[in-house]
């Protein structure tokens, strides 16, 4: 193996990791908003990526069956009704559960885990036990190759830039409209939020249904590189968590930070040991961070 194929290889293999690396920070950037807030810890947030895969597929199969010659344009549109879909069962969990339960960590964290359970049985139930893919337009198929030996899939550069448009989109919207200004109030200060007039509550709902919907949005990302089944959101709420952590609960940038490290280190070590090995060695360098910066690599200071 020459010097040129190593070079190919670990430029695609680093690639792959930017593709692990969307999905994680579109997840985590949910569980910040809402971890970082209300102080949630949401073991269904998988499920709300499973709910946007799964849109994909049924708005595949509708396409499929209902107007054919529209395949081509489909799936911009089924990415925003991922998004709706999982912002509605996101406001519906947080109106008839969640804020029952805010200050009662351990109480959010198995409630939760019950909606999880509840969750994946129904999508067991009304779609089946059986990992299922989308057909994806033909612009999303292929691979872009810059120069002989180095392909990039076409679905990883579009997952990428999805990503950026979300990322920025949210950022945008916490530092310039009225609901980013009342999550930040609410997070420096509930009780002076509160005083000023900020309706805190529906602050907190609609933040859960937005975090909720960015996970929407993590699983029609997901769909582009992965099958999806009931369980396939669960297989990815540890990383979540662990970007959340790692970065520093409530700042976004730590997320952004954090999400690139988790899934570059964990794909860069697959291509040199076996998978179980890489989430080892990427668990026990997180721990070790942890160990000496307990507050995550960028602490947001707030009062409460």
């Amino acid at each position: 193996m020459t010097l040129s194929d190593m070079l190919n290889i670990g430029l695609m293999q680093g690639f792959a990791g930017l593709s692990l690396f969307a999905v994680l920070l579109l997840m985590g950037l949910g569980l910040a908003i809402i971890f970082g807030q209300m102080g949630v810890i949401n073991m269904a947030h998988g499920e709300f990526m499973t709910i946007g895969a799964y849109s994909i597929y049924l708005a595949a199969r509708v396409t499929e069956s209902l107007a054919p010659e529209f395949m081509p344009y489909y799936f911009p549109i089924a990415i925003a009704l991922a998004f709706v879909f999982a912002f509605i069962v996101g406001w519906i969990v947080e109106w008839a559960l969640i804020r029952h339960l805010y200050k009662r960590p351990l109480d959010t964290l198995l409630a939760t885990w019950g909606v999880s359970l509840g969750l994946q049985q129904i999508f067991r139930t009304f779609i089946g036990p059986k990992e299922v893919s989308p057909t994806l337009p033909e612009w999303l198929m292929g691979s872009w190759t810059p120069h002989e030996g180095l392909d990039i899939p076409i679905n990883g550069l579009f997952v990428l830039a999805l990503t950026a448009l979300v990322t920025g989109g949210v950022l945008i919207a916490l530092h310039k409209s009225r609901w980013g200004l009342r999550v930040r109030a609410t997070v420096a200060n509930r009780t002076m939020a509160n005083a000023t007039g900020i309706d805190t509550k529906k602050t907190d709902r609609l933040t859960f249904a937005i975090g909720c919907g960015i996970a929407g949005v993590a699983g029609a990302a997901f769909t582009t590189i992965g099958s999806t089944g009931p369980t396939s959101g669960s297989l990815y709420i540890v990383d979540a968590f662990l970007v959340v952590t790692f970065g520093g609960a409530a700042s976004l940038f730590g997320t952004v930070v954090s999400a690139f490290g988790i899934a570059q280190t964990q794909s860069i070590s697959e291509f040199f040991m076996t998978g179980s090995m890489a989430k080892v060695l990427t668990l026990s360098l997180i721990v070790l961070i942890l160990m000496m910066r307990p507050q995550g690599l960028f602490a947001v200071k707030v009062r409460r």
